[in-house]
């Protein structure tokens, strides 16, 4: 497992990184054997500190959290705490998901961008001449089928996910409404009423 601490505004000593390593490996063992790599940041949020989590687990699983407290012991705790509970209540369909799937999980390459408009705002809503491309990634789109997708959104506590639905092969998305409900867009939808 490779673990790294850091800090932004903030010192990031011995005890801290002792704490953090040994609170890890108790919690994250009783779910992955052998984790990825684990990112750990601590920043400081207005009166209070913040601690990042992002665990990678395997391919094509990362699990996200965050906390704030005023230590950076409690925002950690809380993080993890918040990583534990979404990994407890996804355990068995991530063990079934493992067991059921004999072949790896397909992926598609597509480019990635960050906009950002011209006067440096981003809150804007132009039209596109008004944005600069200020990033550019390739990143991988999983085939999954519905529900592993909507496991997966959880696990990173993204907002939304695109996915290749498995089912039909086909792009689809799924979101996070405000309501709380999870939105899911299947340009197939009505394709065989047609």
């Amino acid at each position: 497992m490779q673990l790294t601490v850091t800090g932004k505004q903030i010192d990031v000593g011995q005890a801290l990184q002792g704490h953090v390593e040994e609170k890890l490996q108790a919690t994250i063992a009783k779910y992955f054997a052998n984790p990825v790599e684990i990112h750990v940041v601590f920043s400081r949020d207005a009166h209070e500190l913040r601690a990042d989590l992002t665990v990678h687990v395997g391919r094509g699983i990362t699990v996200r959290g965050h906390g704030r407290h005023g230590d950076p012991y409690g925002a950690f705790d809380v993080a993890l705490d918040h990583i534990g509970k979404r990994l407890r209540r996804h355990k068995r369909r991530l063990r079934s998901h493992h067991k059921n799937r004999d072949k790896a999980v397909e992926m598609i390459e597509a480019q990635q961008y960050v906009l950002q408009s011209a006067d440096g705002e981003g809150s804007d809503v132009g039209g596109l001449d008004e944005h600069v491309v200020i990033a550019e990634m390739t990143t991988e789109i999983p085939s999954l089928t519905v529900e592993e997708a909507v496991m997966r959104m959880d696990l990173e506590d993204a907002s939304q996910l695109m996915f290749r639905n498995s089912a039909h092969g086909g792009l689809n998305m799924i979101y996070r409404r405000r309501d709380g409900n999870i939105g899911w867009v299947d340009p197939r939808g009505n394709r065989d009423a047609l």
